[in-house]
Formats: C-alpha cells, sequence, structure tokens
C-alpha cells in the first residue's frame, strides 16, 4: 500500500504547482528572456539542420505555387543587365553557336513575306547605282553576244542549205565524184588534188 504521507505531499505539490501557474504571468516572462542569449547557446547545425531531410522538404515544395507569388519585373528591376553583359564574352558565345543549325530552322519564305519589296526598292538611290555601272560596256556585251549567236545560227543554215543544193545538182548532173567541200584555196594541200589527178 500506498503511504499516505507521500499521497499527501503528491497533492500538496500538485496543488502548488496549479498554483504557480496560475499566478504566473507568461507574457512577463518571456519578456525577460533574452532570446539572442538564448539562440547563442542554441547550435542549429546539431539540433535542427543535421536532422531535417532537405531532399524530402523540398519534394513537399509546390515550386509552381511558389512562384506564381514572384513578382518578376520587380526582381529584374533590381538586375543591373549592363553589368551583367559586361561580364559576358560574345564571341565566345558566338563560337559556340551553330549558324548552319540556326538557318537550317528559319522558314525563309516566311521571312520573305515579310519583306516590303516596294519599300527596299524605293530605298535604292537609282542615279547613284547607274553612275557605278558602264551599261554601256553590258549593252554592248550582251548585243553582240546576240548578235554572235544569230550570225552563227544563219550560218549553220547557210550551209546546210548549200549542202543541200550542191547534192541535188550533183545528182541531175549525175556525177560520179562530189565536188570540194570548199574552194580550193581553203582547202589543205593534199585535198586540192583531183580525182582525175589521182587516177593513175
Amino acid at each position: 500500500m500506498t503511504d499516505p504521507a507521500e499521497t499527501l505531499a503528491q497533492q500538496v505539490t500538485e496543488r502548488v504547482v496549479d498554483l504557480l501557474v496560475n499566478a504566473l504571468d507568461v507574457n512577463e516572462l518571456a519578456a525577460r528572456v533574452d532570446l539572442n542569449v538564448l539562440l547563442s547557446r542554441v547550435d542549429i547545425n546539431a539540433a535542427v539542420l543535421n536532422q531535417v531531410d532537405v531532399n524530402a522538404l523540398l519534394d513537399r515544395v509546390d515550386v509552381n505555387a511558389v512562384l506564381e507569388h514572384v513578382d518578376v519585373d520587380r526582381l529584374l528591376a533590381h538586375v543591373d543587365v549592363d553589368a551583367l553583359l559586361a561580364h559576358v564574352d560574345v564571341n565566345a558565345v558566338l563560337d559556340r553557336v551553330d549558324v548552319d543549325a540556326l538557318v537550317g530552322r528559319l522558314d525563309l519564305n516566311s521571312l520573305l513575306d515579310r519583306v516590303d519589296v516596294n519599300d527596299l526598292v524605293a530605298r535604292l538611290d537609282m542615279d547613284a547605282l547607274v553612275q557605278g555601272t558602264d551599261l554601256g560596256a553590258v549593252i554592248a556585251r550582251s548585243t553582240g553576244g546576240v548578235t554572235s549567236d544569230v550570225l552563227d545560227a544563219a550560218r549553220s543554215q547557210a550551209v546546210g542549205l548549200d549542202q543541200f543544193v550542191d547534192r541535188w545538182v550533183q545528182r541531175i548532173l549525175r556525177r560520179k565524184h562530189p565536188g570540194p567541200a570548199a574552194p580550193a584555196t581553203l582547202l589543205p594541200a593534199q585535198a586540192t588534188v583531183t580525182p582525175a589527178q589521182a587516177a593513175p
């Protein structure tokens, strides 16, 4: 059995504790606590951080919800873009760009559809362009080439007609030996020998 004196002592102690708690002003007690001194005695790394599973903590964070509360414009307003770009080596960045792959991804037709050709031509200084171009030489070369092509075609047609007429004349005159392909002065020396001279 429990000693009646021990039971009585326990009841007295509980009553005293209740009286002290009811009489205690917690706000006044907290005001007397020096939190800086208290925190200086606490080893945060040993007491808290070493026991925290950061990966598990981050897995429970809804990043999208956090970003919805971020004012990006206000954040960028504090960024010194000029100072940031001053640290960027643009040449090194461009060296890493695959220009062929970049051009391959461009829709040139769509790009050209956006070009106002009339506005582009209107900006050309035609007088300066004409002054810097020798149009006479260009026209002479182009017309000279056309003229020579026409003359060549006419000559070939005339030669063909001449050969056609020669064949019919040879048939009508019943000549067994065809005439020379060209005047004697234009033929090589061995070609000027007539068939009669060549016969024994």
